[in-house]
Parts: structure tokens; C-alpha cells; sequence
């Protein structure tokens, strides 16, 4: 019986007599096809037998009963991050916990640097100084700035309250923010313990997600040694409300591996008689309904296993985020909780479409990604190829026709883009009404054969968005990846569309011979390193232009630079120039890209979302111990420590970051590629590309299975035990790239696949060429370079 239906007649069989607590048996389970609708059919609960868990250390908590069946429920609470276990007497359903401190662990912020000397050079000092000596200690980048949400600020929020977290589920139609305490909008931990409502003493906390990776909001507030507030936080996956977000709570005082005093809660205060607090079974039991459910959301996630904490759980967290802020896990919304950026106005964000759209492609979350896709088609997708939404970005017209050509090699899933040709077809028709009118300017205009256009959404924002109708160059770059893409999978789609497709790829090379031919023009020399300008024919730097020029037809150059470098159409050597210019000349912060504006002394701020295309050409020139800054540097000052809220854009001040969906999809994308990248061409397989020795030194195998690519699922494992690192390769099931290649990462001079030595001319560096049928598993062994320093430069 449904919750509610239970609920009203237990009301009415009551009549006016009181509605005693609530019980776990009042909480029964929804029929198993609600839970699984949207994931895959043999999806088995996460368990474990029980006879392997540890349960010495478990202070026992009320039991409940599934089917009639008792449970019992233990937690160690030794340590604020002990498990919590609950099992039947066979298996069991150990749910961890790990929390990170949300506050500035640092001596001393920036290295000893003064922050106005950090904000206002060109170079990207902090950058500089961890990558000085190769590949970059993780720690040692989490501490170089105060982390997000560190230092909390009402004024700089613009009258919101300052959430670092919030919960919900797949059909609920908006989410609930939990606030620093644990609080949310309707239920107030600091009613049960008035310790949580010092500011002082809550920004000492440390927070966490219960499972690792559940939506589920986990936060310590130590007190002294053996003593914390516990609090917990999640969404009542049970719940059919189509906006309430329901919610379950427990709020405890623990000391010295006990419960003193624990509360449990569902939503709302009491209201007694008619609404008194749910018993302690209920809530394990909705605890343990909980965790299938989002494990049955999941199932279909390519496995990764990284010893290093927290890794992981990222990703699949970044997922499970996804489904709680779009209603009904696919109809889009840009962010979370507040008008910026959950109103409707947002909803058709290019951006939230694209990075959905890949980072659901490259985990093997096909269904998803075919939803995202039917789903924006039809709703934002006009008949004449425009978007339904305020202001367009005209890169993103050309990355969306790559991701469908992407959509197409992975899936074969060809009925989907015949589903909506005529869309599709009017997207092309609108880049090249765009070139075309490119074409007609005097072959002396800078902009001549460069696509004209808002390469930023906020640009119609403004009083003359004439202003940004420019031939920056993210703009042809992605078209002409967009169109190259698409022309080489269009007769597949389409019955005769060999001769479009020709044109199309015509068009494309013309596009992209434009683009090298005026990057190459416009290079400035005589600033060192060499500078790159965000659009052709401007005579300041942007720098310099959004200093002098009010406005500036420079503004948001981290947008243009993040898609020209993503779109791969440059030679090596201009990418390289690109880069180097964007570290030299103020557009990176701790090597990830900037968020450019007006310099100023007191902040020098993080491109949370659509930089990941800047670290995907970091990859593919090979400069792996900058895509590994990146990734770190995300991770650790692009989100809210512990509970994982992607900022827009992240200062490195602690200051809130406004959260927006498409920042979260960055890290699985970057992890993905660690593992397994393929060349724009289409005709090279690069694996485990970026794996960091520190991953490795541990000795634990790291891996990631299943992972699609246009000629198949492959999968990668590497391990390193002692002198010898070993690794494991599943070929592509399908087909067989041109090329297949590992980076064994401070391999020595003898490596051997599947006992045979590795011929020279299969050797690039570390990088091994590996041959074999569509399917099979080689296993390669190498012995380590002798010092430990040269494995690091």
C-alpha cells in the first residue's frame, strides 16, 4: 500500500483520536517496478555477506522487518566516518561514511603568497608553483586556497541563505537545500541541539554523503575528543509529491561511541497529536529503501574502483545529483533550489543539454542519454534549428552536432536522430547561413569566412547585444567540429544523404582552415609567452580591453578559449601557443580556466563549468601533468567540500559558489578521459592517459570496465606491486581502432604483452602500442623506471 493511502486510512479508521508515531511498517516499501522503472531490469541490491562484516565495534539501534523479516541495525560510531550496518542475519547492507573538513586546513593560504599578488599577475602562480616538479601532489593542491562555502559571507549572497547542499528524488519536481547546521526549509536541526545554530561552531564541521556517493547529506560538528553532532539528511524516496521534497532526518549527540540523545524527524516539526516525530525503525527502514533505490538508479554506471578516497564516489554521485534536479530525472534544469538558476528561464541552457548529453554517452548511461536527447529536441529544439531559450551560444549549436554523431557510434541507436532530421537538419542550416554570411564580407575584414554570433547565452541580456554578434573563434572552431562529426555518420541516419554529408564535410575543412589561417595572423609576439586573442582583429588584450573598454566585446573570453581549444581543429603547435598564452596572460587560476572578468586584487575566481574542453586538449597534446592540476583543482576548489555542490563559477576566497548542474558534470567527464580517451579522427584509443602515480603507488588495482567507445565497450586495469607495474586491456568488443595505446606511466625498457616483448617502433615514450582482435584481453608487464624522481618529471 502506498504511504499516503496507509496514512488516510489509518486517519480515518482513527477518526479524532491521535496519530501515534510513525512506524516502520507504516513506511512499507513502493512495489519494486517504481523503483526500477528507469534502470536496468536485473538490478540486484548492493550486498554483502554478513559473515565479512566487521560488527565488533557496532553500537546497536532499533531493528525493523521487510516482508515480516527482521533486520537489525548497528552503526560504529568509534569515529565520526564508521559505517552504518544494517542486515538480515545472511547479508548485509553496509552503507560507509566519509566526511571532509569544510574549512581551510592551510598554515598558510596561496603558499605564503599574498593574494593580490596571485589575482592580479598574468602568469598563474599557483599553477607554477605545483607544477614545478612534475606531476602535482593532490594535498598539497586542496591546501593552496581555502576551500568552497569556507568562509561564509551573508552579503556576497545577494539576500539568499547559504546552502552547501541540498537532497530530493527522481520524481519529485524540485529539491530541498540543507544549510550549514543540516537545517532545511522545514525541518530545524538546531530545535533539537541549539549548538547547531552557532555559526562559529558549525564551520568547524565537516560533511560527507552517506555510501560515498548517495544523495544523502552527512555532517559532523565535533565538540571535544569522542564527542560530535551527528546529523543526517535524505530524501524520502517512498514520496510521489510532485514539488513537496519530503525528508528524512536523525540528529544526534554522540560520546564516546554511543548515542546520548538521537532524534529522528520526517519533514516537519511535530504537531502533536496529529503529527508526532517517526520512530527510530522507521527511519533505518527508509534508510535501507533508500540506498536500493539509488543503487538501482546507477546500475547501468561503467564500473570504476580508484583506491584513493572519494574518486569513485564522484562520479557516480555527479549522476545520481543529475536525476535529484531534473524532474523526473530528465527534463532539464540548469541549478538548484533558487530562481538563479532553477527558473524556467534557464531550462533550455545549451550548456546543461551538452554536458548531460557526454558524460552520460562516455559512463555507459545510454538510456539517459537518449532521454536528455529526445527530451531537448522536442521541447527546445524550434523547427527552424533555433533554441527555445533567451540567448544562444553559437559554439554550442556545433558541439551538439558532434555529440549526436557520438550518440549515433555509441548506441547504433540511429531511430532517435530520424526521429527528429528535420531538427537536426535545421541546426546545420543555421551555422551555415551563418558562414555564408561570413563569406560576404570583404576578404580584407578580419571576420571574413568566421561564423558571427553570441558565443555567450548573457550577452542578450544587455542593452545593445550587437555588441557580441562577433566572429569569435569557439564559434567556427565547434562548428566545423560539429559539422565534420556529423557529415561522417549522416549517411546512417539519413538514405542518400551521401552527397548533404560531402557538403557538409566541405564546409567544415573550410571552416577550420579559416580558423588556423587567422589564429596564425593574429598571434601577438611581441608578449611573452606569445598571445592568442579570443576573436581576430582586436588590438588590446582582454585584460587590458575589459579594463578600458565599458563594455568590452572581449567579455567572457574563458568561454571562447575553453570551445576553440575543445573543438580540435588547431595543429599541436597553435594549441600549445593557445595555452601557453592563456596560463601567461591571466586566463587560468590553479589550472583550471578562469572565470575572466575585470581584475581585481581580492579575487581571482574558477570557471566551474565548460572549462573541461580546455583539459580535454591538455590531454590530447599529452600535457598530463597539467590535466591532472585540473582535475584536482576542480575537485577540491570547484566544489563544496565533502558534499560535492559544483559551482558555476568558485572563488579562491571560500566564498559560496553558485551551484549549477552542468560544473558537476566536469569531473566524471575528466575521469572518464583518464581512463579512456579517443582522438577527434576517430581513429585512435588512448588508455589510462592520465593515471596518477599516486593512484598507483598505493599497490590496489585501478580500473574502469565497460566503458563505451565508437568500436565497443573496453575496459583498462593497471597495478603496481613493488618494481613491476601490470596492467589489463579488454580490447573494443565491436571493431578495432586504427591504433590502441597505453601509458604505462614510469614503465622501464622492458615491457611485454601477453609474454611477447614489445617491438621499439611500438613505443612512443610510455606509451605502448597494443594489437589484437575486437574483445580480446591483453595483459602487459613492465618493470619501473630504477628512481622514483624520474617517474615524476
Amino acid at each position: 500500500m502506498d504511504r499516503r493511502d496507509f496514512l488516510r486510512v489509518l486517519a480515518a479508521t482513527s477518526a479524532a483520536a491521535s496519530l501515534g508515531p510513525l512506524t516502520a511498517d507504516a513506511f512499507s516499501p513502493p512495489p519494486a517496478s517504481k523503483v526500477k522503472a528507469t534502470a536496468r531490469a536485473d538490478t540486484v541490491p548492493s550486498r554483502v555477506p554478513l559473515a565479512g562484516v566487521p560488527r565488533d565495534r557496532l553500537f546497536g539501534l532499533p531493528g525493523f522487518r521487510v516482508q515480516g523479516h527482521p533486520w537489525t541495525v548497528g552503526e560504529d560510531l568509534s569515529h565520526p566516518d564508521g559505517p552504518i550496518v544494517l542486515h538480515d542475519g545472511t547479508q548485509a547492507c553496509v552503507i560507509g561514511k566519509r566526511t571532509e573538513a569544510t574549512y581551510d586546513e592551510a598554515e598558510r593560504p596561496y603558499f605564503g603568497m599574498a593574494l593580490a599578488d596571485v589575482a592580479l599577475a598574468g602568469a598563474d602562480l599557483l599553477a607554477d608553483h605545483l607544477l614545478a616538479h612534475g606531476e602535482p601532489d593532490e594535498t598539497q593542491v586542496r591546501l593552496a586556497a581555502p576551500p568552497a562555502a569556507s568562509l561564509l559571507d551573508p552579503e556576497n549572497y545577494y539576500g539568499r541563505l547559504p546552502w552547501t547542499s541540498f537532497v530530493g528524488t527522481r520524481q519529485c519536481a524540485d529539491t530541498m537545500p540543507v544549510y550549514t547546521s543540516g537545517s532545511t526549509r522545514t525541518y530545524h536541526a538546531d530545535q533539537v541541539f541549539a549548538d547547531l545554530h552557532d555559526p562559529k561552531k558549525v564551520a568547524r564541521r565537516r560533511e560527507g554523503l552517506l555510501g560515498g556517493w548517495l544523495p544523502a547529506v552527512h555532517k559532523v560538528v565535533p565538540l571535544d575528543d569522542g564527542r560530535w553532532y551527528d546529523v543526517l539528511v535524505f530524501a524520502d524516496v517512498d514520496a510521489n509529491d510532485r514539488f513537496v521534497v519530503q525528508t528524512w532526518h536523525r540528529t544526534a549527540l554522540v560520546e564516546h561511541g554511543r548515542f546520548t540523545r538521537v532524534v529522528y524527524g520526517h519533514s516537519y516539526p511535530a504537531y502533536s497529536p496529529r503529527r508526532e516525530p517517526p520512530q527510530a525503525d522507521a527511519f533505518y527502514a527508509a534508510l535501507l529503501r533508500f540506498h536500493d533505490y539509488w543503487h538501482a538508479q546507477l546500475a547501468d554506471l561503467a564500473p570504476v574502483r580508484i583506491p584513493v578516497a572519494g574518486w569513485s564516489d564522484m562520479a557516480a554521485h555527479a549522476f545520481a545529483r543529475e536525476l535529484v534536479v531534473r524532474p523526473d530525472g530528465t527534463y532539464p534544469k540548469y541549478g538548484a533550489v533558487d530562481r538563479d538558476y532553477y527558473g524556467n528561464e534557464y531550462d533550455g541552457f545549451q550548456d546543461t543539454f551538452t554536458s548531460s548529453l557526454y558524460a552520460n554517452l562516455e559512463w555507459g548511461r545510454f538510456e539517459q542519454a537518449a532521454a536528455v536527447l529526445d527530451g531537448y529536441f522536442r521541447d527546445f529544439v524550434q523547427d527552424d534549428g533555433m533554441i527555445n531559450m533567451r540567448g544562444a551560444e553559437t559554439g554550442q549549436f556545433g558541439l551538439t552536432l558532434s555529440l549526436l554523431a557520438r550518440y549515433l557510434h555509441y548506441t547504433s541507436d540511429a531511430s532517435l536522430l530520424r526521429k527528429h532530421r528535420m531538427k537536426i537538419e535545421a541546426t546545420v542550416a543555421t551555422l551555415l547561413e551563418l558562414h555564408d554570411e561570413s563569406l560576404r564580407l570583404p576578404a580584407s575584414d578580419p571576420g571574413h569566412g568566421l561564423i558571427h554570433g553570441w558565443n555567450e547565452s548573457d550577452a542578450c541580456l544587455f542593452p545593445d547585444p550587437a555588441l557580441w554578434w562577433k566572429p569569435y573563434y569557439a564559434n567556427s572552431a565547434l562548428a566545423a567540429r560539429g559539422l565534420l562529426d556529423l557529415a561522417a555518420v549522416w549517411p546512417d541516419v539519413e538514405a542518400n544523404a551521401a552527397n548533404t554529408a560531402s557538403m557538409w564535410k566541405m564546409r567544415a575543412e573550410a571552416l577550420a582552415r579559416r580558423v588556423e589561417e587567422s589564429v596564425r595572423a593574429n598571434i601577438r609576439h611581441d608578449l611573452k609567452p606569445p598571445y592568442v586573442p579570443p576573436l581576430p582583429g582586436v588590438r588590446l588584450t582582454f585584460r587590458e580591453s575589459l579594463a578600458q573598454e565599458k563594455p568590452s566585446e572581449q567579455q567572457w573570453p574563458h568561454r571562447v578559449y575553453a570551445e576553440l581549444l575543445q573543438a580540435d581543429v588547431l595543429p599541436d603547435d597553435l594549441a600549445n601557443v593557445v595555452i601557453d598564452g592563456m596560463r601567461g596572460h591571466g586566463a587560468t587560476t590553479l589550472g583550471v580556466v578562469a572565470n575572466i572578468g575585470p581584475v581585481d586584487p581580492k579575487s581571482r575566481d574558477i570557471l566551474g563549468f565548460i572549462s573541461y574542453g580546455y583539459a580535454q586538449q591538455l590531454l590530447r597534446l599529452g600535457r598530463v601533468d597539467e590535466y591532472l592540476l585540473f582535475l584536482y583543482a576542480h575537485r577540491h576548489h570547484a566544489h563544496t567540500p565533502g558534499s560535492w555542490t559544483a559551482g558555476e563559477v568558485a572563488d579562491i576566497t571560500g566564498g559560496m559558489p553558485l551551484f549549477c548542474m552542468p560544473a558537476q558534470m566536469t569531473i566524471p567527464l575528466l575521469m572518464r578521459w583518464a581512463f579512456v580517451f579517443d582522438d577527434s579522427a576517430g581513429e585512435t584509443l588512448w588508455l589510462a592517459r592520465a593515471i596518477p602515480h599516486a593512484w598507483l603507488d598505493i599497490g590496489e588495482p585501478v580500473s574502469l570496465d565497460a566503458a563505451p567507445t565508437r568500436w565497443g565497450r573496453c575496459g583498462v586495469t593497471l597495478r603496481k606491486e613493488g618494481s613491476q607495474l601490470s596492467a589489463t586491456v579488454t580490447l573494443p568488443a565491436d571493431a578495432s581502432p586504427e591504433a590502441v595505446w597505453i601509458s604505462l606511466r614510469g614503465a622501464g625498457p622492458h615491457v611485454h604483452v601477453d609474454g611477447e616483448a614489445v617491438a621499439e617502433a611500438d613505443r612512443r615514450g610510455d606509451a605502448i602500442r597494443v594489437r589484437g582482435k575486437p574483445g580480446q584481453i591483453l595483459r602487459i608487464v613492465s618493470t619501473m623506471r630504477d628512481s622514483a624522481s624520474s617517474i615524476r618529471k
